[in-house]
């Protein structure tokens, strides 16, 4: 009985330290979500004014 007990205990840490790492990989993935939606939304934004974008080919950048 003693044996299930350790066991049992030992399980019912190992969770706590499951969920302890689950917890923080979501807040750091809420995180990221947040950061690449104001990239993008700041992208459309650019896109949008016709600003910031990539020279491609024999186009002549807006400066000249």
């Amino acid at each position: 009985m003693q044996h299930l007990e350790e066991q049992i205990a030992h399980l019912t840490r190992i969770v706590e330290d499951l969920n302890a790492v689950v917890t923080r990989q979501q807040d750091e993935i809420d995180n990221l979500t947040r950061r690449v939606e104001m990239l993008v939304r700041r992208e459309g934004e650019r896109a949008q004014e016709g600003t910031g974008g990539i020279v491609l080919g024999d186009e002549r950048p807006p400066h000249y």
